[in-house]
């Protein structure tokens, strides 16, 4: 589970992971892009593939930060998109996003603590999150509240960074994400926590096996993973009964 390493109050923690997209909300989309180099859209593109099959009317995005992925879900046609982020910097930098692009009418963008989300039981024909469920306080509670609030026969989607463990892929990828990224991220947002948290974050995250296993805790049915660009992000897939 991902959380800031020298907090040791859940709330605390909480509100730090908060303050910390808050703080570099304004540069977010800008290094999310740049320092993936523009890989993340696809892989963004790619999840959304796995929507279009079921047609979903409703669709929820846990952990929005700045609507990237609720965006990238209209591609598969519902009738709306929910957004919850528990950073207002983000949510912020999202809505002015959307009234830019004349989305704000297709999707909402809300304030919402992934462990106690804010709607009725099986809401949602779609539940998705893209890097966002790494930051979560308590992993297997957000992830049980993502079940509760997904109707029986809906779909989870989660992107989600993960290792690479192909040679020499796997070096290259601990040399950039370790050393090459932080100095970056840390030179463009002026935040000295934020990309180094990120690394620090990845490499606490039970991925692969481990968070399929987690899915299943937590109430989802045959959940997959999906390896993308040598194992850099993981796409998972479940359901529930």
């Amino acid at each position: 589970m991902a959380v800031v390493p020298y907090q040791n109050d859940p709330a605390a923690k909480k509100a730090q992971v908060a303050r910390m997209f808050d703080s570099i909300s304004g540069k977010y989309d800008l290094l999310n892009h740049t320092l993936s180099l523009g890989i993340d859209k696809l892989w963004r593109k790619k999840a959304i593939q796995q929507l279009i099959e079921i047609k979903p009317r409703h669709i929820l995005d846990v952990a929005t930060g700045t609507g990237d992925f609720a965006i990238a879900a209209l591609a598969a046609h519902p009738e709306k998109v929910v957004g919850v982020d528990i950073s207002e910097g983000m949510l912020d930098v999202g809505r002015e996003k959307l009234r830019k692009q004349k989305l704000d009418s297709r999707i909402e963008l809300r304030s919402g603590d992934s462990e106690n989300l804010p709607f009725q039981d099986n809401s949602f024909d779609a539940v998705m999150a893209a890097f966002g469920v790494r930051n979560f306080e308590n992993l297997l509670a957000g992830l049980t509240e993502m079940q509760r609030v997904l109707r029986p026969g809906g779909k989870l989607i989660i992107l989600e960074f993960s290792k690479p463990r192909i040679f020499p892929f796997k070096q290259i990828y601990h040399a950039y994400f370790h050393f090459v990224l932080p100095k970056i991220g840390r030179w463009v947002s002026r935040d000295k926590a934020a990309y180094t948290y990120l690394p620090e974050s990845v490499n606490a995250f039970p991925d692969g096996q481990a968070f399929t296993d987690i899915l299943v805790k937590a109430g989802f049915h045959r959940p997959e993973a999906r390896p993308l660009t040598f194992g850099i992000s993981t796409l998972y897939t479940a359901g529930k009964v």
